[in-house]
């Protein structure tokens, strides 16, 4: 049994954002730095949160979070942070900000180089409650960083690594949908497959841990039904909404893991010249692991069937090939320019992503290889 712990707070709520300086005072946070990126502010969403605040044109704001957030962009941000003399951090945007934001609340906390506290270097243990408060904001629905333990970042050599810790989690979470109206199509479906993604393979994984399992089903049927109204009408309140719920309940199934869509997503994402999106790689990775863990997931498929409204005998993996490509996405990583050849190098770093370990299947280099083959 995983240990099953949820700790955060959420407003969830259109207009949620307005509570921001109750939430900052509830966190602790007198002088935060505002993480967040170009995309966000250009769209006016940054002003839109900070004209709650009193002193918002007057905080300190790092907007160069990258696409994939990179351990220089982490080294940039706590060098602001340290100058103005920050005690907590507010995240907002997507998964890069939240992850961003993140990182640095452990680097402004602890001694030793970022790589020090990475998962599979041991560091999950090394990162304490002394970690800066965050504040986090999604503008997307599709990470769920905002109620997640996790951040993903891009290293120097190239290598997408997690830091996986419960005091990482955001301790307020304002999830507004309002922010998430007009979402463009293309970035709404990418981000929706992000959420959907995490709660098949929440519900999938080899953890046991029947929390979490509920949780991640509930977030799929919502996805399911929403993700296309969001897509083909940017101000369907109700269905962002739901895109927001959906998204928020596949992170808070990760306790129980992910699998083999994240173990090779993670190292694709780290080629930093492809600058390749998160959720489009997880929706395009997603139909070869479904037929993959097949064997090993006799009981959660039917159940997977029924959640999205499928036959019994119905091919799990051809429905989602044909869900991706209605929404816009690509279905090959060619698609995305990935070069064939480093395929093999992908295939080796699965193995020692942090998911690999909860993948319902066990899995070799050699099947990584060919599950990247099967949609290059």
């Amino acid at each position: 049994m995983a240990m099953i712990s949820y700790l955060t707070t959420i407003r969830l709520k259109e207009g949620a954002v307005s509570h921001l300086a109750d939430d900052m005072k509830a966190a602790g946070i007198a002088k935060p730095l505002i993480i967040t990126d170009a995309g966000v502010r250009a769209a006016g969403l940054l002003a839109r949160v900070l004209a709650h605040l009193p002193q918002g044109d007057a905080l300190p704001v790092f907007d160069g979070t990258p696409s994939n957030p990179t351990e220089e962009a982490a080294e940039a941000a706590l060098a602001l942070y340290r100058a103005h003399h920050c005690d907590g951090l507010i995240a907002i945007g997507g998964g890069s900000p939240m992850d961003l934001a993140k990182a640095v609340a452990v680097m402004a906390t602890h001694e030793g180089p970022l790589e020090t506290f990475v998962f599979v270097n041991g560091g999950m243990g090394r990162i304490t409650s002394a970690t800066a408060p965050t504040i986090a904001i999604p503008t997307t629905a599709g990470t769920g960083s905002e109620v997640g333990r996790g951040a993903i970042i891009s290293f120097r050599d190239g290598r997408k690594l997690g830091l996986l810790s419960p005091h990482l989690i955001p301790k307020r979470a304002i999830c507004d949908p309002e922010l998430t109206y007009g979402l463009p199509p293309l970035l709404t479906a990418a981000t929706g497959m992000d959420a959907i993604s995490h709660c098949i393979e929440c519900f999938t994984s080899s953890m046991d841990n029947p929390v979490a399992a509920a949780i991640a089903i509930d977030g799929l049927e919502r996805a399911i039904i929403a993700l296309p109204r969001a897509v083909a009408d940017g101000h369907d309140h109700a269905a962002r909404r739901e895109m927001m719920v959906a998204a928020m309940e596949g992170a808070l199934a990760f306790q129980k893991g992910l699998g083999a869509v994240h173990a090779l997503s993670h190292p694709l994402g780290g080629y930093r010249e492809l600058k390749l999106h998160h959720g489009m790689l997880n929706a395009i990775m997603l139909p070869p692991v479904l037929r993959f863990n097949a064997p090993a997931c006799a009981e959660t498929y039917p159940k997977l069937r029924r959640a999205i409204g499928l036959a019994p005998d119905a091919d799990l993996a051809a429905f989602f090939d044909h869900f991706t490509s209605s929404l816009g996405l690509p279905t090959k990583l060619s698609a995305l320019g990935v070069p064939r050849d480093i395929l093999p190098e992908v295939a080796k770093a699965a193995t020692l992503d942090h998911t690999h370990g909860t993948n319902a299947r066990k899995a070799t280099e050699a099947d990584y290889l060919a599950m990247l083959q099967e949609v290059w």
